[in-house]
């Protein structure tokens, strides 16, 4: 296939279907950091141009990682369903983003579909799509997940209470526990953050969030966010482990790099699937991306950062996953440089997610020394809320003050569940309304009438 188009009187030509997505990708700071991005617009459009022509099939005979050397290739090559991807294998990735516009793409259709697709065949189509296209088409897609509760449902949004503190103190991560439930979050997982990875530690940590989980009856399921080795580790030691957290990147050295394989993520799951903590469900994995983490570890094969990010979605599809959210600013402005930079690799992420048949979720967030500010997180935060975003993150005052970089807070969810009628999990909802601090509606209560479950939350549990 000729890899080359003419715009205007200059002809543009592409080496390999590697460097064409790469240079149909919006501009990012990363890709240029790399090396790959397009030196101009009108090469950028003419990479687009050539990039609608190039059928969903290329994507499986020429491979932008080999399969020999790339333990995620062969995952991506080796789990793909054929019959899934009949009906669209004749497409061409621009007849592709027709059809996923089109009526004809309704959630069950795209349900239907998404064991057939690659991450490089959702990352190349989303490369051709406006903003508003990503909304629409990640909105018809509704995947639900179950552990304590349910969430994914439409018409839903939940939320990731986030108490992180600076020293892990027990007593301050419960306050902020204590906070974000009696603003009606924490229906997605109450999670840490540790500061420390000592494993005596983490089992503590473990037991206090079991203990406030317990002690309110809450249905909502509880995650000490560190390495996996660890929290294998506090697994043997006893810890009521709920959720087993990794961040996670889309190539096999990336994830070497963050000390993980495949085969170690299959130990963990089995690990937490023995406790049978979950009660109406048995997704028991949560994971964390971010584009940019492949470059950041010299590990992305000459492939674009967006790209990367969509084999990482590959890796936790293979786990069944509660939770997948994509720390969308987190890594820095080297990677997102600005707030229009986010907002585009927000709607992205979640699209492609979403399309691979993932419960995504997004951490709607910046670095202090990026180009970007709390109204491009708003921004962000009310796109992504009428895309149909399964989470997002509950922070104390939206400002971690253990990670120190900004997020969004308890009130931000408040906001948009008022402007969009969202609900939270039905059984979080229900809960709320049973202990006080909803009404019927959903809507807070005065802080007075819950001060009892208040109290009964913050007794500490003895030191395990």
């Amino acid at each position: 296939m000729n890899l080359s188009a003419t715009i205007g009187k200059q002809t543009f030509r592409f080496e390999s279907l590697k460097e064409v997505m790469a240079k149909a990708s919006p501009l990012r700071s990363g890709d240029c950091l790399a090396g790959l991005a397009a030196a101009s617009e009108q090469e950028r459009v003419a990479a687009r141009w050539v990039l609608a022509d190039v059928p969903l099939q290329r994507f499986l005979d020429e491979l932008l990682i080999p399969y020999e050397s790339d333990e995620v290739t062969r995952l991506i090559v080796d789990g793909h369903d054929p019959s899934a991807f009949s009906s669209v294998r004749s497409q061409t990735v621009g007849e592709f983003r027709d059809w996923l516009l089109s009526a004809s793409a309704s959630t069950e259709a795209l349900r239907r579909l998404s064991p057939g697709l690659t991450p490089e065949m959702v990352a190349a189509v989303s490369k051709l799509m406006r903003n508003q296209d990503l909304m629409l088409v990640a909105r018809r897609m509704e995947v639900v997940t179950r552990f304590r509760n349910t969430v994914g449902l439409r018409g839903h949004l939940a939320v990731r209470l986030q108490p992180n503190h600076p020293t892990d103190d027990p007593a301050g991560i419960v306050a902020s526990v204590i906070d974000g439930l009696m603003l009606g979050a924490g229906d997605a997982v109450i999670g840490v953050n540790p500061v420390s990875d000592n494993i005596a530690a983490l089992v503590r940590l473990n037991h206090v969030l079991a203990e406030v989980i317990e002690r309110g009856s809450i249905p909502t399921q509880s995650c000490v966010l560190t390495h996996v080795t660890n929290t294998l580790q506090a697994v043997a030691f006893g810890a009521p482990v709920d959720l087993v957290f990794q961040s996670i990147a889309g190539t096999e050295q990336a994830n070497r790099s963050f000390g993980i394989t495949l085969e170690l993520l299959g130990e963990a799951q089995e690990a937490a699937l023995s406790l049978k903590r979950g009660t109406v469900g048995s997704n028991v994995m949560y994971f964390e991306t971010g584009q940019g983490s492949a470059l950041s570890a010299n590990a992305h094969h000459g492939v674009d950062q967006q790209t990367c990010e969509a084999r990482a979605y590959a890796v936790a599809r293979r786990y069944s996953p509660l939770l997948v959210n994509t720390v969308v600013g987190f890594i820095g402005p080297e990677y997102l440089y600005d707030g229009k930079q986010i907002i585009r690799a927000g709607l992205e992420d979640h699209f492609c997610g979403k399309l691979l048949g993932l419960p995504m979720g997004c951490d709607i967030c910046y670095t202090n020394h990026a180009e970007a500010d709390q109204d491009d997180m708003d921004n962000l935060m009310a796109l992504l809320a009428c895309a149909g975003l399964n989470f997002m993150m509950g922070v104390p005052g939206a400002d971690d003050v253990m990670l120190n970089y900004q997020s969004t807070s308890f009130h931000d969810a408040l906001v948009l569940r008022d402007l969009l009628g969202l609900k939270r999990a039905p059984e979080f909802e229900s809960w709320l309304q049973r202990v006080g601090v909803t009404d019927a509606n959903g809507r807070l209560l005065p802080p007075d009438a819950n001060l009892a479950l208040s109290r009964r939350l913050w007794t500490l549990p003895e030191p395990a």
